[in-house]
């Protein structure tokens, strides 16, 4: 089956691609042939994480973002990933995206994903849906993630430039957040900026960038948009592009790019192994001994150096 799903990514046949992300999201066993018979082909897209907490207008950005894409004829892929939902499987995020005049559109293809409780997996399914998605032949490869904390870190990793959109009413949590923040953002949005305080949030910025903007990073610049009505959306389109050349310059892009590699192999072998550690037998035996708080005598590293050992622990 998935050699025929092959053909038709290749040949951006939206059905087939849809079908392969259920396979990656279901944890199909054709996931890993189905990735390696298309990954030549994943080399070239763009990918670009879009993250920042709710309603800063991530979803207005990233429609003014494929609009300005299409423009220039580039065409689109979206994932739209809710960590924090395993209700709704993510659909919010996706949904105000689906809903506008794309749905129909062959250059663009949009899917959100959730997390059903497993954030770690997750963030490595967005980068295979990613693959996915990029040979299939989108230009651009967009992660839109709903907020900013660890899980959205994980994912927004999947990006070769990342996106923080922030609102002017966004001051506190950049005190709070400082090096974090600086850590993931290659460009800053701020959106509505059109309401005060704008200016003031952008003079926090350059303070916090100036302070905790690691060496040989780029400093992140930064761009005030009215998502709702396409300001500063020419001028932020301009300086992706303009930070990418930046990037490939000074070989960062590169480096980001194996760094990404090394992580999912890493993530893969760990996934796999403890897959495999995690017997009926030694499942059974931690349920045992867990069964009720006056049955544990041991420390939590006891308890795993005996799983390990494989020996019984009664």
């Amino acid at each position: 089956m998935y050699r025929s799903l092959v053909h038709g990514i290749l040949e951006n046949d939206h059905g087939s691609i849809s079908k392969a992300v259920t396979l990656i999201e279901n944890g199909g066993a054709e996931t890993g042939p189905l990735l390696n018979d298309i990954y030549k082909s994943t080399v070239e897209s763009l990918r670009i994480g879009i993250t920042g907490p709710p309603g800063a207008g991530k979803s207005t950005i990233t429609n003014a973002l494929i609009d300005i894409f299409l423009e220039n004829k580039k065409t689109v892929g979206v994932i739209a990933v809710d960590p924090t939902s395993p209700f709704s499987g993510g659909s919010l995020l996706g949904d105000r995206i689906r809903m506008n005049h794309y749905a129909w559109d062959e250059r663009v293809f949009v899917r959100s994903m959730g997390s059903h409780g497993e954030l770690g997996g997750l963030a490595r399914k967005s980068q295979d849906v990613g693959d996915i998605l990029a040979a299939s032949g989108k230009d651009i490869v967009l992660y839109e993630t709903v907020g900013v904390g660890q899980s959205e870190h994980d994912i927004v990793k999947a990006a070769d430039v990342s996106i923080v959109v922030l609102v002017p009413e966004s001051g506190d949590e950049v005190q709070m957040m400082k090096a974090g923040l600086i850590e993931i953002a290659d460009l800053f949005i701020i959106n509505k900026s059109d309401r005060d305080g704008a200016d003031r949030l952008s003079s926090m910025l350059k303070n916090v960038l100036h302070s905790f903007n690691p060496e040989g990073k780029i400093e992140p610049p930064i761009f005030n948009t009215v998502g709702t009505e396409g300001v500063g959306i020419k001028e932020l389109y301009k300086g992706i592009f303009d930070h990418v050349d930046s990037m490939i310059g000074l070989g960062q892009l590169d480096k980001r790019r194996l760094a990404r590699y090394r992580q999912r192999v890493s993530a893969l072998v760990r996934e796999t192994l403890e897959d495999s550690f995690w017997t009926d037998d030694k499942k059974e035996l931690l349920y045992k001994v867990t069964k009720t708080s006056d049955r544990i005598t041991d420390a939590p590293h006891i308890m795993a150096e005996a799983l390990l050992g494989n020996t019984d622990e009664e």
